[in-house]
C-alpha cells in the first residue's frame, strides 16, 4: 500500500490547537488536546460560579442594608414578606438600591413590614 501524504487540514487543526494552548507552561503544553478540553470545561464551570457568586453578593448587601435600617432581623423574613405581598423584586436591583439609595429601600421595606 502506498503512503498517503496528509494534506494541510490536519496540520491546520494542530496549529489551531497549539495557538489555544500556547500560554500553558511546562508539561501542560505537551498534551494539547487534553489541556484544551480541561480549559474549556473550567471556563464553563467558572461562568456558572460567577452567577452564584454575584447572587451571594447581592443577598449579603441586601441583608446588611435591612439590618442597618433595623426594620427586619434577617434577609429571609424580608424576602418571605415580599413574596407574601406578591412583590417580586430582582435581587440585583434591590442590592443596587441598598447601596445607592438607602432611603428608597426603607420606603420599600416599611410598608411591607407594617
Amino acid at each position: 500500500m502506498t503512503r498517503v501524504r496528509r494534506g494541510y487540514i490536519a496540520r491546520r487543526r494542530r496549529t489551531k490547537m497549539s495557538f489555544f494552548v500556547s500560554s500553558f507552561r511546562g508539561a501542560h503544553s505537551k498534551y494539547v488536546a487534553q489541556q484544551k478540553i480541561r480549559a474549556l470545561f473550567s471556563a464553563h464551570q467558572d461562568r456558572d460560579q460567577k452567577k452564584i457568586n454575584f447572587r451571594r453578593l447581592w443577598i449579603t448587601r441586601i441583608n446588611a442594608a435591612i439590618r442597618e435600617a433595623k426594620n427586619y432581623s434577617s434577609y429571609s423574613k424580608f424576602i418571605h414578606n415580599l413574596y407574601e405581598r406578591q412583590l417580586i423584586f430582582n435581587r440585583k436591583i434591590l442590592a443596587q438600591i441598598a447601596i445607592l439609595n438607602r432611603n428608597c429601600l426603607s420606603n420599600i421595606v416599611f410598608p411591607i413590614k407594617s
